[in-house]
């Protein structure tokens, strides 16, 4: 299967990333998973989804290390699908896209909410920066810019970006 992914943005960690988990299915079953479905026929039934593609979805998230295939019986063996590390950091990600999709919608609307688990209040996920706790929504405020292992092309693109700032600030 081809790469969605552009050549220029194969360093683009958001490029990279939306390449592992930008699937419709694959959310979903990371989803799931956040909800501690593990076995094959717990996905299937909660997505109603085809044999064929949860077979080829699961594989690709065992491959991409954000699950890992383990056996829970040996006659006949019989696996099941648990979060790794890295499949558990992107839960903030489920979290911040389940909020979004909530915040266009009435109250009275949603099917799902976030609550604390303890005293069952409605949480209202926000993400922001881990030292200042600035929420990151501001794109005026928190910009991209090239990183340390950028190449000349991405180093182009953010100082052009930053030549356009700079004018429309001095406008």
């Amino acid at each position: 299967m081809p790469s969605r992914i552009r050549l220029e943005d194969r360093e683009c960690p958001l490029s990279t990333t939306v390449q592992h988990v930008g699937e419709w299915w694959t959310l979903l079953i990371l989803h799931d998973a956040f909800d501690g479905y593990t076995r094959f026929d717990q996905f299937q039934q909660s997505l109603n989804i085809s044999t064929s593609m949860l077979t080829a979805r699961l594989k690709t998230l065992v491959a991409d290390g954000l699950l890992e295939r383990r056996p829970y019986q040996t006659n006949p063996v019989r696996h099941e699908y648990v979060l790794t590390e890295r499949g558990r950091s992107l839960r903030p990600v489920i979290v911040a896209l389940a909020a979004w999709g909530n915040q266009h919608l009435v109250p009275e609307a949603r099917a799902m909410i976030l609550v604390d688990a303890e005293t069952g209040e409605e949480a209202e996920p926000v993400v922001v920066d881990a030292r200042t706790g600035k929420r990151l929504d501001d794109s005026k405020m928190y910009t991209f810019t090239a990183g340390p292992a950028a190449s000349e092309a991405m180093r182009a693109r953010y100082d052009e970006l930053d030549r356009r700032r700079m004018e429309g600030s001095t406008q």
